[in-house]
């Protein structure tokens, strides 16, 4: 799981922009297919992902903050750069996700759940 935090710290942080572009990349926005908001107050908005087998978001921005894996999940990143990042979790893996932006896609044979608390 700590291999997992790292990977997904390396994810968002090669991948962060600057903060005037981030509204236009709201990914509840941008692909309101995988992420919707369940939850929202002034200190933090909570968002379920899900993804089906092969999916694929588009290139978005996520603050920092908490992901929660309802499932196992293997995917892969689209850092801004070009460079491809895989990951591999597991239900009930708790990671820190620093603040960037991505492109995933599921790279396994079922779908996936998660929660992210993204703080304000």
């Amino acid at each position: 799981m700590k291999k997992f935090g790292w990977i997904l710290g390396i994810v968002f942080v090669l991948g962060s922009l600057a903060p005037s572009s981030l509204s236009a990349q709201d990914p509840t926005k941008v692909d309101p297919k995988h992420y919707t908001v369940v939850f929202e107050n002034d200190k933090v908005r909570v968002i379920h992902i899900a993804y089906g087998p092969g999916e694929k978001s588009v290139m978005h921005y996520h603050p920092e903050g908490v992901a929660i894996f309802l499932t196992d999940a293997k995917a892969s990143f689209l850092l801004p750069g070009g460079k491809v990042v895989k990951t591999r979790n597991k239900a009930g893996d708790v990671v820190w996700a620093p603040a960037g932006k991505h492109q995933p896609k599921n790279l396994g044979d079922s779908g996936f759940e998660l929660y992210q608390i993204e703080m304000k």
